[in-house]
């Protein structure tokens, strides 16, 4: 794994020079690669560290915390997904009160320059950061000249037509366009976690299940899946999964429940990666568990007959 840091100031973490790119990173999209993949070449032409550097929460997350907006992946894949990338080092800087109100150019000269001694900056074209987003790639221009870094953007990407975005992305996943999703990603749609104790109630109807929690965040899809684990065995692991509030047992928090079939060991502690291959049905109330479980034979046999006919992908999050 690469260095992970958090804070704003401290020590220099890159002495001799970095070069350094910033974003979201929410899904590590066919966009969000081209504009590492970039800033890498130029790390290693120049022999200095890559420095992948993001926020967290993020900065829609911090102004919506009533109602959190969608996320694609968690802190632990991001990290996780920049390490695969090539970067050294990943900034998840605490996005607070005390961020939101500093200036782009305290920005640029406490992180870019005293922490990270940047000597390239890459970002998107529409990037914005600092009070009340001033700063822009123009500004970063004109500091760079002065702190000795200069500043780059990529073109868009364009898949089918349109621009690579995380927006795009969660919308195709809303809509259930699985496909599409994977296509914008580069790789099929997952979501990593550790296995946690439920109530066990999917072991009383037949169904024992490997829950995941979403750590606090928002979901960008629910429903019920045909999906693969990974993490298991030594291949992707057939199983039927659920993901949302359980309104038939009056849930409240988002819960990944993953059913793995022909399964029998213990999960709990293990960390899984769940990829969904085909969404089956939205999540619904019944009126009873018997109507439920009834429901659940039918979605396991036609997650069976989907996994079946669908190929097997690679690890969506291997290991760095």
């Amino acid at each position: 794994m690469p260095r992970l840091f958090r804070d704003i100031d401290g020590a220099p973490l890159c002495p001799s020079g970095s070069v350094v790119c910033i974003g979201a990173f929410d899904g590590l999209h066919l966009g969000h690669r081209a504009l590492i993949r970039a800033a890498g070449a130029a790390a290693r032409v120049r022999a200095v560290p890559l420095v992948g550097l993001s926020f967290e929460p993020l900065p829609r997350e911090f102004f919506a915390r009533e109602q959190k907006p969608p996320r694609l992946v968690l802190p632990r894949d991001k990290l996780q997904g920049l390490a695969m990338l090539g970067c050294d080092a990943v900034g998840l800087l605490r996005f607070d009160d005390a961020m939101t109100a500093m200036s782009p150019q305290d920005f640029v000269e406490r992180v870019l320059v005293q922490r990270l001694s940047a000597c390239e900056v890459w970002v998107g074209r529409d990037f914005r950061f600092g009070h009340k987003r001033g700063g822009d790639p123009a500004l970063l221009r004109d500091m760079g000249r002065t702190h000795g870094f200069s500043t780059h953007h990529i073109d868009d990407v364009v898949c089918e037509g349109e621009r690579v975005s995380s927006s795009r992305i969660r919308s195709a996943l809303v809509a259930g366009d699985l496909g599409l999703a994977a296509r914008l990603l580069g790789r099929p749609y997952a979501i990593g976690g550790k296995v946690v104790r439920g109530a066990q109630l999917g072991r009383q109807l037949g169904y024992p299940t490997a829950n995941l929690r979403f750590g606090g965040k928002t979901p960008a899809l629910s429903g019920i899946y045909a999906t693969r684990v990974h993490g298991v065995g030594d291949a992707p692991w057939p199983s039927v999964s659920s993901l949302g509030t359980r309104p038939t047992v009056n849930g409240r928090e988002p819960l990944l429940e993953a059913h793995l079939f022909d399964f029998d060991g213990d999960l709990y502690g293990r960390r899984l990666v769940v990829e969904f291959v085909a969404k089956l049905r939205e999540e619904l109330k019944f009126d009873d568990l018997d109507t439920m479980v009834d429901q659940i034979h039918r979605d396991a046999a036609d997650a069976r007959r989907i996994l079946a006919a669908t190929p097997v992908s690679p690890d969506p999050f291997p290991a760095p």
